[in-house]
């Protein structure tokens, strides 16, 4: 029976790779405690279990989880990798630089004083940063054709140290992060919940601060009887009044029409107006002997839609929600902002940047308008651009084929280091020039996520062969150094943002774990500090950390 399954399994990489898949799924579901290792770790551990067991990858598979990974972490990394270095980039490349090099400089040292197996430098790096890009970039630098292992070392075997160094020192860099960085803020004295409270008083000093949803929108038809309404444009009652709202509709002398911003009121006038709940508005809307209500099926009618808005355009950047006042001139309003898969808080102060992704809801004229205003409504929301997808893939891998000999040895990109590139230039040239390349955001997250489950699924079959006698050799060295490669980073890039950048304590823990790439650590913080406003550290950093970790991990397979 179990020859006839490893019959079986041996001649379907398919339904071995799925069942790798499935197992991993299951493992990553385990939870002890608050912690859960997560759907990558038990793809990874599952299949260094099936490849101990002696069953192999497909290189193919794997090839194409990686390509659809890589590539995709630089097309959602685009819009706001190009962001970060024109405006405030300083900073957060500074900490990202700080984390990379450090972490970089212990890996090699420490490969080279212990005198570890060729392609262990990198497993460390990985595993010790938990960066999927790192070791997705050293795996493809050590398969072309440019590196040349040492003298009685297969090629296979450097992949093979590689995959399993970066196994031994996931776990802490996973688990171990997470667990400083719960501790951190308490040993330092710093209280993130009042920091986030300091951070949101000191913007709420120029606007106020209000999360919409879809159930805080009110509409109500009222007659203007008030002289103090009368004789005035629109646009000057929407700064007077102390709570956003739009005039929809006006009934005058039985004509029904939409107004602009320069229409005025007069005596007698039916309106439509939709606002969002606040005290004052509900006092206002409500009577209290403000506004007479009337009953009109034409004027109460609001038919309001949702779509995603892509900031594309150079005039909004920098705007903060409060000034496009979307509600008072399109009636629709802001329900969500997504910064490179991190949602922010939504608030009158929240500032806008290039590739930010709006959830708007309004009418159809409003989300046109609004669209217009931002950049690009997302109308065939379900539709992905794959011709762009796919020759982008072309070139990227041929780009990343192309080198320059220097004293005899191939200088390039690698493919990682194509795709990547190729990537973010494809998703920053979208973020100007929305006509083209589109890839929505579940179906990014499919690809993602996807190709790198397949990826890290090729990578466990592929290291399981050695993973014993690593452990036996060097797994205890590993798992010390790997700790220091994890720590060490961390605390210098603190040091480094609290005595020379000046930053605040909270952004800065975001800003370290975006160049760490952790988002586990990052849930970590929010959760302390009682809000999610450290991911805008998270993001800043990590569209960097991305670029320089792909580059350590081809890098450091060559010294």
């Amino acid at each position: 029976m179990i020859e006839s399954l490893r019959t079986l399994l041996s001649g379907d990489p398919v339904l071995l790779l799925f069942l790798v898949l499935g197992f991993g799924f299951m493992i990553g579901r385990i939870r002890v405690g608050s912690f859960q290792l997560g759907n990558v770790a038990g793809v990874l551990l599952a299949g260094l279990v099936f490849g101990h067991l002696g069953f192999e990858s497909n290189p193919a598979i794997q090839s194409l989880g990686f390509v659809l990974f890589i590539f995709s972490v630089g097309y959602e990394a685009g819009p706001k990798f190009v962001q970060s270095i024109k405006k405030d980039g300083r900073r957060y490349l500074t900490i990202a630089v700080v984390v990379a090099v450090t972490g970089f400089g212990l890996a090699l040292a420490a490969a080279r004083v212990l005198g570890f197996e060729p392609g262990m430098a990198a497993g460390l790096l990985a595993g010790a940063l938990t960066s999927t890009p790192t070791l997705a970039a050293a795996d493809a630098a050590v398969a072309s054709g440019d590196f040349i292992p040492p003298a009685g070392v297969t090629v296979e075997d450097v992949r093979s140290n590689i995959t399993t160094a970066y196994a031994i020192t996931y776990i802490f860099g996973l688990v171990g992060l997470i667990f400083v960085i719960r501790l951190l803020p308490k040993a330092l004295g710093v209280d993130l919940a009042a920091e986030a409270v300091k951070l949101e008083r000191d913007e709420a000093a120029r606007g106020p601060h209000r999360r919409f949803s879809p159930g805080d929108i009110v509409v109500r038809a009222v007659r203007i009887d008030k002289e103090r309404l009368v004789g005035r444009p629109l646009d000057e009652l929407y700064r007077e009044l102390p709570f956003p709202f739009t005039v929809q509709k006006i009934r005058r002398g039985g004509e029904l029409f939409v107004p602009d911003e320069e229409t005025v009121l007069e005596m007698g006038d039916a309106v439509s107006i939709v606002a969002v709940v606040t005290p004052d508005a509900i006092e206002a809307l409500e009577g209290r002997g403000t506004l007479t209500q009337v009953r009109d099926r034409e004027l109460l009618e609001y038919n309001p839609e949702s779509a995603q808005i892509c900031l594309t355009r150079k005039d909004a950047v920098g705007l903060t929600l409060g000034e496009l006042q979307v509600t008072q001139h399109h009636a629709s309003f802001v329900s969500q902002i997504s910064r490179m898969g991190v949602d922010l808080d939504v608030t009158s102060t929240t500032e806008l940047e290039r590739g930010d992704v709006l959830t708007v809801t309004g009418p159809h004229a409003g989300l046109l308008a609004v669209g217009d205003r931002l950049g690009h409504l997302e109308q065939d929301i379900e539709e992905t651009d794959l011709r762009t997808f796919a020759w982008a893939i072309v070139l990227g891998i041929l780009v990343g084929t192309w080198s320059i000999r220097v004293a005899g040895v191939g200088i390039g990109l690698g493919t990682a280091g194509g795709l990547l590139a190729m990537g973010l230039l494809v998703g920053y040239a979208r973020s100007l020039f929305p006509v083209f390349g589109r890839v929505p955001g579940a179906v990014r997250w499919v690809f993602t996520e996807l190709g790198l489950l397949l990826f890290m699924a090729g990578v466990g079959l592929r290291g399981g062969a050695g993973l014993v006698e690593t452990l036996i050799s060097s797994g205890p060295t590993l798992v010390i150094i790997g700790v220091a490669v994890t720590l060490v980073p961390l605390m210098l890039a603190y040091f480094v943002g609290r005595k020379m950048l000046r930053m605040n304590p909270l952004m800065l823990l975001g800003a370290i774990t975006g160049a760490m790439t952790s988002g586990g650590a990052l849930s970590v913080i929010n959760d302390q500090a009682k809000s999610t406003i450290a991911g805008i550290g998270y993001t800043g950093a990590y569209a960097f950390a991305n670029v320089l970790l792909t580059v350590a991990g081809a890098v450091i397979v060559y010294m």
